[in-house]
């Protein structure tokens, strides 16, 4: 496996791929033909280089990759949109009224920010409350941050198992797949076409699956580490020590994507298991999809007449 650069998500009907600051989306419309978008994103990173130091970047990756996301979240959804027609209500005509033609910014900040605030609550602060179940019966600290990351990971599990019942989900769950198996044909040396995409893997290391399984895990050292007795400061320590979870989750991710030492593929493979929930087997159709998005940004028969 060599080391390609490109990474991507899944977004409604479609992909987006990115290599660098270049992004592209690909969307299969309703009428089967294939839209593109591309542009540029400058990084925070890009912009203040205090960003690109070593366990900072993570969190600020982590924080572009969300931004980057909802756009092209909002480009592929506007293929599927009814009801073009309908007039906007008195709320929306205000909002409109103030914020002119930044508004649609601000609904994506707003919306960062709740989908933020709940994944914290629901996925830090949550769990440890419901670790105090056991605190009656076992008055052991490690036990007791052990045992919260256990609920924190199986929340997480039944959250995907939940939403993976919408039909919607289950195709972005495949585009996902045809994300994976784009990046894996290319970084093992063979021709970006449909036959090697669909035999090539749907797991990769450098996936946010596997990020947030990261997450889960060292956020269990974290909390053995730092002890808090008192509740509400326990609750504090959950938010708070956040980004610098994020920050090391990051790095570990960066080396996995560039490794194959054996202790690394090891420490990876919680996060492959997971991607079983999170990534299905694409259609040739899905995949052609996300073939023109990488092209789009990624030289590949460049790349494979360097690296192999």
């Amino acid at each position: 496996m060599k080391y390609s650069g490109i990474g991507g998500q899944a977004v409604i009907e479609g992909i987006m791929m990115r290599n660098g600051d270049r992004y592209s989306t690909a969307v299969r419309k309703p009428d089967k033909t294939i839209a593109v978008m591309e542009d540029k994103y400058e990084s925070l990173a890009a912009k203040i280089p205090l960003f690109r130091l070593p366990f900072l970047r993570g969190i600020f990756a982590f924080v572009d990759s969300l931004v980057l996301g909802m756009k092209t979240l909002a480009y592929s959804a506007s293929f599927f949109e009814d009801d073009e027609d309908v007039k906007p209500s008195k709320f929306e005509e205000k909002l409109i009224a103030i914020f002119g033609d930044k508004l649609d910014k601000v609904v994506m900040g707003i919306t960062i920010f709740i989908s933020i605030l709940a994944s914290v609550a629901i996925f830090m602060v949550l769990p440890m409350l419901l670790s105090n179940i056991i605190k009656a019966r076992i008055d052991n600290y490690y036990v007791i941050a052990i045992f919260e990351g256990i609920i924190r990971i199986a929340i997480f599990i039944f959250y995907i198992k939940m939403i993976s019942r919408m039909e919607d989900i289950k195709r972005t769950f495949m585009y996902h797949g045809a994300e994976h198996k784009c990046i894996n044909c290319i970084e093992h040396g063979l021709d970006l076409n449909v036959e090697n995409v669909m035999k090539s893997s749907k797991e990769h290391k450098r996936c946010g699956t596997s990020f947030i399984i990261i997450v889960m895990m060292i956020s269990i050292l974290f909390f053995m580490v730092i002890r808090v007795d008192s509740l509400w400061l326990r609750a504090v320590s959950r938010v708070v020590l956040v980004p610098a979870i994020a920050g090391v989750s990051y790095e570990f991710l960066r080396i996995a994507g560039k490794s194959d030492f054996w202790l690394v593929n090891l420490l990876s493979k919680p996060g492959l298991w997971m991607q079983g929930l999170t990534t299905k087997e694409p259609t040739p159709d899905m995949v052609e999809v996300a073939i023109v998005a990488v092209e789009k940004v990624f030289d590949w028969r460049k790349y494979l007449k360097e690296n192999f």
